[in-house]
């Protein structure tokens, strides 16, 4: 009855209410299902990014330890494309030698035989010692008569070695009196005295050649002095390595620094520098910090188009822009260098950066994108190769007409290429595009070299020496370095004989006015004709 429908109503709607139930539950499970669907596959997705990672960091440090060092790779110019300046022999690829050069005949490969030069020889105007040999005995064994000479012959040569040898030079000053003017008690006795030359330094047994020897060993042959001490000992001259150390410093303030100072006027004269830095340790350091904490050493060259070159280091505490600004105050041009933050933003200077670093940051890359991008960079360097014996105004003709599409081309590409993340194919596209309008800038100037390599060449000396001497005990040191290696690399760069020069400086200097007459210095540099014609190799 009415009972019992009711019943069964509540029944019903009791069930009802009971499934929905079940089935919001049911949602809510599937949608907590979901949700922890998705994170598991966002996690998923992480591990497999890092896993990626981590394996192209496992394939750099494994190519870093055991693949090839050298930068060098063949490029191979696509098919049908010849060499822009094929019909003219003046042009031609510096790595191609004879021994690889190769003809065809009938599917036959002859390779050219070139004859094999000796690897020791003698250089031109070594002096020549003869020691004959004649026979014990002249008398014919069978007529018993002298015989006569019928001809000599060069058995063979030898090198002879004479060591150096040690000796003790007394400067004697003697004094004349005038003996007649001192028997008349009407005048006084005249007495001239011969005047001894300026020693290098004061009170120091020294001299120029000894000097000269000192800072050739250590920064041409990158000897430290520690090392000397017992080469000196066995010449007869009894020191020690602080003392030579304190020789190297006075030598450097009293008559190197201004032959430096001289060189930068004329070097912040130009309108062309390469700028590099590396890193040094000094012991003793003025701003308070460790002597583990790294100091640096500066590098700035000009370039051969304008003038003689000039190579000079600068010792500092660290490599801020302000180390910079202060070197190069007055400087305004353009700078080439490496994509450094600190090279940017300096009041009248332009920056062209480095395609060798990016060409660097490409190879790193072991993939597909790696080797294209390395590949845009070859055929620059491909060009460059070919241009390199035109004159400036040729060759930015020649750059604009032929390697400024590939390079719109490399640009374009890495532009439009989805290259994300942190690994080493991001870092590539990001260190290109950063640097694009520095990148350019060799295109517009045929005196500006594709790459930084001038420079990172002229600082090598400084990073071989740091292997041997290791570090400097106080900023004094450091500074006396960088002074005498900017005098070495300079001379060098100039073709003269760094010891000879430096013997001649060491001997003349001190008896010149140089601080009361600067303008003498100019006879001194080392591209000056006096020092050409004297000190010339």
């Amino acid at each position: 009855t009415y009972t019992e429908r009711n019943v069964v109503n509540d029944l019903g709607n009791t069930s009802i209410q009971q499934n929905e139930r079940l089935i919001q539950l049911l949602e809510e499970q599937l949608a907590h299902s979901n949700k922890q669907n998705n994170e598991l596959t966002n996690k998923l997705d992480q591990s497999l990014k890092q896993i990626d990672v981590l394996t192209e960091q496992v394939r750099q440090l494994t190519k870093a330890l055991y693949g090839s060092k050298s930068e060098k790779s063949k490029y191979q110019a696509p098919d049908g494309q010849c060499s822009l300046f094929e019909d003219d022999p003046s042009f031609s690829d510096s790595e191609q030698t004879e021994e690889q050069s190769t003809e065809t005949i009938s599917y036959t490969v002859i390779r050219k035989v070139s004859k094999k030069k000796r690897n020791d020889s003698f250089r031109n105007g070594v002096e020549i010692e003869e020691i004959h040999h004649h026979p014990a005995n002249t008398q014919c064994d069978c007529c018993l008569q002298q015989m006569t000479e019928a001809g000599t012959t060069v058995a063979r040569e030898e090198a002879k070695f004479i060591p150096a040898k040690m000796v003790r030079i007394q400067h004697i000053e003697h004094a004349y009196e005038c003996k007649v003017c001192k028997k008349e008690a009407t005048q006084k006795a005249q007495i001239k005295r011969g005047k001894a030359p300026q020693a290098t330094i004061q009170r120091s047994i020294a001299g120029p050649t000894v000097l000269a020897k000192l800072i050739y060993d250590k920064f041409v042959q990158y000897l430290p002095l520690y090392r000397q001490v017992k080469e000196w000992e066995r010449y007869g001259l009894l020191t020690n390595d602080k003392n030579l150390s304190n020789w190297v410093i006075r030598v450097a303030e009293d008559w190197l620094q201004p032959l430096y100072d001289l060189m930068k006027q004329y070097l912040m004269a130009k309108s062309l520098l390469h700028v590099d830095e590396t890193y040094a340790q000094i012991i003793y350091r003025s701003d308070g910090k460790k002597g583990d904490a790294n100091a640096y050493n500066w590098v700035y060259k000009s370039v051969a188009y304008q003038g003689p070159l000039i190579v000079l280091f600068q010792s500092a505490l660290s490599r801020g822009r302000a180390v910079l600004e202060d070197f190069t105050k007055g400087f305004k041009g353009t700078m080439i260098c490496d994509g450094y933050s600190v090279y940017g933003k300096l009041e009248g200077v332009k920056f062209a950066n480095c395609w060798a670093h990016v060409r660097r940051y490409w190879l790193k890359v072991d993939s597909k994108n790696g080797r294209i991008g390395a590949e845009y960079c070859n055929r620059l360097y491909q060009l460059e190769r070919q241009f390199k014996h035109l004159s400036p105004s040729e060759r930015r003709k020649a750059r604009q007409k032929y390697a400024k599409p590939i390079v719109e081309e490399f640009f374009d590409w890495v532009d439009q290429s989805p290259f994300y993340g942190k690994n080493a194919l991001a870092k590539a596209a990001e260190y290109t595009l950063n640097r694009k309008e520095g990148l350019k800038a060799f295109l517009f100037d045929g005196r500006i070299e594709i790459d930084n390599n001038p420079a990172e060449n002229a600082i090598r000396p400084n990073v071989i020496g740091r292997k041997n001497w290791l570090f400097s005990v106080s900023e004094a040191g450091a500074k006396a370095n960088a002074i005498c290696l900017s005098l070495a690399e300079t001379a060098k760069a100039n073709g003269i004989d760094f010891y000879q020069y430096l013997v001649k400086l060491l001997t003349e200097l001190p008896n010149l006015p140089i601080h009361q007459q600067p303008e003498i210095l100019n006879q001194y540099m080392p591209w000056s004709k006096e020092i050409q014609a004297t000190c010339a190799k």
